[in-house]
């Protein structure tokens, strides 16, 4: 572990501190004499800084109201003051108008969170009204104003003092993007079942324990979900069938966006849940992985009207947040969180900028997945911008333009900008997402769609590379690969939204029986459908990114938006690895035949043309019959040929030609196979067999015909004859 302290001793009311004017640097900067407080407020009238000698005070040891001439700069807020430093608690209140209508919302009765706070200790009462700026009980609902002082709850920001961490000289892998295999996970549901028999169940250090399983499956990126500091306890529905007291588990809904939170770290949550990151980070990286963090840059946790004020709202609401132009009492929703973050207003973008710059240069992150990215390209009226936007910034920006990143195109108020973001961007590409499913579903009209889909995506990404398309077949939003193939609909009565939550149309699947069944035969191709997604998803050019727990045949039972589920739900059950060691052997040895072969992760789009001159195209299209594939409305079948020689990436060594049939008609159709020169054809995969058969570490000769099962993928290698 780091060498960090746990024990703070901040000074009590008795001690007289000494102050200076401070500088507009945001946030709380200490130095060795002292720390340097700044805040931004534009509408406030008067600031006032509280220093706590322990978080779960109510009363300051020490107040600094802030002078408006000598104590600011501009629109910022500033003061130095002597002999504190790491360890220290502080919050902020903020004087001015209580106005709704008007988009005005301060409260001086609410100690604030700093934005720019590494840290927050402890953790947030929902519960308490103390933390609304309106009188919870007052039939004006947020018109009305609350005299309640929020200091009583133990929510208060630390000062941390980043330099004194070792990072032993650590630094970012930049894994190329062609070699990235993306594994999202969430931290808690991880490990947090008692099968993971993890010594740190739900924690960073529980995922640490079980880098031999993620090393086994061989993926190269983990990608966690929000870690921002967020609420757990946010969510005030019940579930309809337990009557226990669901929970806002997933932290989508962020209250400070430097801040790590501490429901995933040991300790007492004040300021170590710090430097347990960094500890974690440091450790990956010696692993071998990268770490990607799911960002939510696009609201905050702090909701509606109705919604406590917390940080951004009683600092200067107005600034801070997208506000309805007729009413400014209400908010702007493109999220569905109901609130949306002015993400291009200069502070804002300044905001999330130092934001990013934080977790990359202090955290030592790899890169971020943006949660509805589409938010960021918007102008206040709701215009998309793109290219003019706080993405075009980002992706420009000197310290992050050569990390991942990667955007969820999409938002909440339809807004879908898929392969429209800027350079330096990678998106998750949710047309590689339902093209695939619905081909393996059966649908028809999907065979020429899947070609665009498997080879990069051309048509969405063509003026990029091909790895800027994510492909994805499963991700935390929607069912697992498990509850795709065993599922025709959505199963979330327990989330207690009358089942209304959650999208409708998963194109999925249930083969006869809708959830678990004894069935052999119904199993049997539940199983062969999951592995025809895995090798689909690993032979498509782009950067492939599979979901926790599919890799062991994960179940969620149908609900597909298990956002507030913290039970067997979604706590990821680690016997399932032995039970059901066949799918895992497969995702593993699928991973490995795809690093195995360059020729499945080129770094430029197929061209369709012979560059060699050996009569072979980079890629060709074949049907039963060489070079006649069926493209028709009601085809459910396509193969296609991958050259082995690589002429647009120079120095690579020729690998073997590649053949792939996929075939989900519900007849065994017989492939003749393209004659090449001097070779034949192997067999690697066929799903339609039982493992190990269904893999072949030794591949089998075939020679130039191949019997494709109903519904079952088949990999062929090219190679001398024996």
């Amino acid at each position: 572990m780091a060498d960090y302290p746990l024990q703070y001793k901040n000074p009590g009311p008795e001690v007289k501190l000494k102050t200076k004017k401070g500088y507009p640097k945001l946030g709380a900067t200490p130095d060795d004499t002292g720390v340097n407080f700044a805040i931004f407020s534009r509408h406030a009238e008067k600031v006032v800084l509280e220093l706590y000698q322990n978080y779960n005070d109510s009363k300051p040891s020490h107040r600094f109201e802030l002078d408006p001439i000598y104590n600011k700069t501009g629109d910022i807020w500033h003061i130095y003051i002597y002999g504190i430093g790491h360890g220290q608690y502080y919050g902020w209140r903020v004087f001015g108008p209580y106005a709704p209508e008007q988009g005005k919302r301060f409260n001086h009765n609410k100690l604030l969170i700093d934005p720019y706070a590494k840290a927050i200790s402890s953790y947030f009462l929902w519960e308490t009204t103390s933390v609304y700026g309106y009188d919870k009980n007052s039939p004006h609902l947020d018109l009305s104003f609350s005299n309640e002082d929020s200091a009583i709850t133990p929510s208060k920001s630390i000062v941390i003092d980043d330099s004194k961490y070792n990072w032993e000289n650590d630094s970012h892998l930049h894994i190329p993007w062609e070699d990235t295999i993306i594994y999202e996970l969430h931290v808690r549901l991880f490990t947090i079942s008692p099968s993971s028999k993890v010594k740190y169940p739900g924690t960073f250090l529980g995922i640490l324990e079980k880098l031999d399983h993620l090393k086994e499956l061989g993926v190269t990126t983990i990608e966690l979900m929000p870690i921002f500091e967020f609420n757990f306890d946010a969510n005030d529905r019940i579930n309809p069938l337990t009557g226990e007291k669901l929970k806002d588990v997933w932290g989508y809904n962020p209250l400070g966006f430097f801040a790590v939170t501490g429901n995933y770290s040991i300790g007492l949550k004040l300021g170590e849940q710090v430097f347990l990151f960094k500890d974690f980070v440091k450790e990956l990286h010696k692993q071998g992985f990268e770490v990607i963090l799911d960002v939510v840059y696009n609201h905050t946790g702090e909701g509606n009207e109705l919604g406590p004020t917390l940080s951004f709202r009683g600092l200067d609401n107005e600034i801070y947040y997208m506000l309805d132009p007729n009413n400014k009492r209400y908010y702007l929703n493109y999220t569905g969180c109901g609130n949306t973050l002015n993400c291009n207003h200069p502070v804002v973008k300044k905001l999330i900028i130092d934001s990013l710059r934080y977790w990359v240069t202090e955290m030592h992150v790899d890169g971020f997945r943006f949660d509805l990215a589409a938010v960021l390209g918007r102008t206040p009226e709701g215009d998309w911008i793109g290219d003019l936007s706080l993405l075009k910034d980002i992706a420009e920006d000197p310290i992050l333009h050569n990390l991942k990143l990667i955007a969820e195109g999409w938002d909440a108020a339809g807004g879908y900008f898929l392969g429209k973001f800027p350079k330096g961007w990678a998106e998750w590409n949710g047309q590689y997402r339902d093209t695939v499913r619905r081909f393996i579903r059966g649908d028809e009209g999907m065979v020429l769609e899947l070609a665009k889909r498997i080879t990069g995506s051309p048509d969405i990404y063509g003026t990029k590379t091909p790895h800027a398309s994510i492909n994805f077949v499963t991700c935390h939003d929607g069912f697992t690969l498990r509850d795709l193939v065993s599922y025709n609909h959505k199963h979330n009565e327990e989330n207690g939204e009358n089942n209304k939550d959650g999208i409708d149309e998963n194109y999925s699947f249930n083969y006869g029986v809708e959830g678990e069944t004894d069935d052999p035969e119904i199993n049997k191709i539940r199983k062969q459908q999951v592995k025809n997604f895995i090798t689909i998803l690993m032979v498509s050019h782009g950067t492939p990114m599979i979901l926790m727990g599919d890799e062991m045949y994960r179940t969620q039972y149908g609900n597909n938006n298990a956002y507030c589920q913290d039970n067997e739900k979604t706590w990821l059950d680690w016997s399932l690895k032995e039970k059901h060691y066949d799918i895992f052997r497969f995702f593993k040895k699928m991973i490995e035949f795809r690093k195995k072969h360059h020729a499945l992760r080129r770094k430029h789009f197929f061209t369709g043309k012979d560059l060699t001159g050996d009569g072979i195209a980079d890629i060709s299209w074949h049907g039963i019959k060489p070079f006649q594939p069926d493209w028709g409305y009601h085809s459910h079948s396509i193969a296609f040929m991958i050259s082995g020689t690589d002429f647009l990436c120079e120095n690579i060594k020729p690998d073997n030609d590649i053949f792939v049939i996929l075939n989900q008609w519900k007849e065994p159709l017989k492939f003749t196979l393209p004659f090449i020169h001097g070779k034949t054809w192997f067999r690697v995969v066929d799903t339609s067999k039982e493992s190990p058969e269904d893999f072949l570490d030794i591949p089998e000769q075939v020679g130039f015909t191949y019997i494709a099962q109903p519904r079952s993928s088949v990999i062929l290698i090219s190679a001398e004859e024996k």
